[in-house]
């Protein structure tokens, strides 16, 4: 640890106290990492760090997947673990304010027990702060219905790298009065101002959800079901997620954590879901929609869930991506492309990965919002070559005109990758964005943009 390093760390402690300052030597993660307990000590570290041109990781539930929150020169982690809270909930006005440092989990939990719902569900939610949600703009499993988390937040409470406080923390959907300064917070990974306590706007707690995973035959298909499920539902279809067959039939292979529903060998399938306010009605209607799909040849087969716990083995089942790993080295990629051209994308794909050798090729997603997730990889370590796999997938989204991102941010994995996304005048304005909140560069360097091209500016 440097000398002029060593003098912000004992200035931090001094701040903070013993209980908050941790050292703790670390490959990736940042070895001092500081937890202030209030917006005005997190104004206060960044206030200090600032003024000695030291750099600032913001850390959440550490479940991103782009590298995030790693370290590159030397960087100092700022924790809101500390700041954990759910601060109110205002049932009236269906807002809930809560701190950046809490569980999600406890927030969906929160917003459960007054019968409403925070509509943000991930698997990680176990885990991932709702900082981390903001800083990312996560999406989920619902966005089908209720969008990204951008369309969830009501306000904000941002601290900027100097420690200047932006604290609107409004409670109206209805808000016209200029600029509204927290979209350049939310999925901004935290490389232009720290979040630190959030508004929410909350949606009534939906009493019914009706669950069923379907066989489907052919991509043709499955985009008429999509659109026939979004129309016949009456506005409660929540879930449409889709795993390829390589997907289903080695979740639920014989010696797995999983017996199959339905058997294996279909085109695709689908797991559907609908929240809504009337448990009989919807019911009916759920089993009456998918009766006439069947009808109409757009589905082969279907499983409808009876209990929770036929539903929790369903979501298992579509949530259970770490059983891959099994498989050999791959990377998980996590695009966009819209549905008009996604059978393209992926013919494209599987074709450029018959260069692999003994490849391993997984498709599932979030298809109601044409987010698809990849896993690319060789049965054969030996012959795994990230460079080779990243441009058959990136090359891919590049050339049907998608994102390199969809729901999981850019971070230090992707930055080289933004550009296929992105034109130059986009660029050039968000680095000049982080120039003018950031002139220093202390937040999160290196993710998004390398500190080279933000001191080009």
């Amino acid at each position: 640890m440097g000398q002029a390093r060593e003098v912000v760390v004992e200035a931090l402690r001094d701040l903070l106290g013993k209980k908050g300052v941790r050292i703790q030597e670390d490959d990736f993660l940042p070895d001092v990492i500081v937890k202030p307990e209030s917006t005005e000590q997190v104004s206060k570290v960044l206030r200090i760090c600032n003024d000695a041109g030291q750099a600032v990781v913001p850390i959440g539930g550490r479940t991103g997947l782009v590298n995030g929150l790693w370290q590159t020169d030397g960087e100092i982690g700022l924790s809101l673990e500390r700041m954990n809270a759910v601060e109110e909930i205002d049932s009236v006005n269906r807002t809930m304010t809560v701190q950046a440092g809490c569980i999600l989990q406890v927030a969906l939990e929160a917003a459960e027990d007054e019968n409403l719902l925070l509509p943000l569900d991930l698997g990680a939610r176990g885990s991932a702060t709702v900082g981390g949600n903001v800083a990312t703009n996560a999406g989920g499993n619902m966005v089908i219905r209720y969008g990204m988390v951008r369309d969830m937040i009501l306000g904000l409470e941002v601290v900027l790298a100097d420690g200047t406080v932006l604290s609107n923390l409004n409670k109206t959907l209805k808000n016209n009065t200029g600029y509204d300064l927290k979209q350049l917070f939310i999925g901004a990974e935290g490389t232009l101002g720290v979040v630190t306590r959030v508004v929410f706007r909350l949606r009534p707690l939906p009493v019914s959800q009706n669950t069923a995973l379907l066989a489907v035959d052919g991509f043709s298909a499955l985009e008429q079901l999509l659109r026939w499920m979004d129309t016949h539902t009456a506005g409660t279809l929540s879930a449409f997620e889709v795993m390829w067959p390589e997907f289903y039939s080695y979740v639920t292979r014989d010696g797995s954590n999983h017996r199959p529903p339905l058997p294996a060998g279909d085109s695709f399938y689908v797991l559907v879901e609908t929240r809504g306010s009337d448990p009989v009605a919807d019911a009916e209607r759920f089993e009456g929609v998918l009766g006439e799909a069947m009808e109409a040849g757009l589905v082969a087969d279907a499983v409808l869930t009876r209990s929770q716990a036929e539903r929790n083995a369903l979501w298992e089942i579509r949530d259970d991506v770490l059983d891959f790993f099994n498989l050999g080295p791959f990377i998980p990629f996590d695009i966009s492309v819209t549905l008009d051209r996604l059978e393209s994308f992926v013919a494209m794909v599987r074709s450029r990965a018959e260069a692999i050798d003994e490849p391993i090729c997984i498709l599932f997603g979030h298809l109601g919002d044409c987010n698809l997730h990849v896993l690319l990889g060789s049965r054969r370590s030996e012959a795994f070559d990230p460079a080779q796999i990243e441009e058959i997938v990136y090359g891919a989204v590049e050339h049907f005109g998608g994102s390199v991102s969809a729901e999981h941010g850019v971070g230090l994995a992707k930055r080289s990758q933004l550009h296929r996304s992105r034109s130059e005048a986009e660029l050039r304005v968000m680095m000049s964005m982080k120039h003018w909140l950031d002139p220093k560069n202390i937040l999160n360097p290196n993710k998004i943009f390398a500190a080279t091209e933000i001191a080009a500016q």
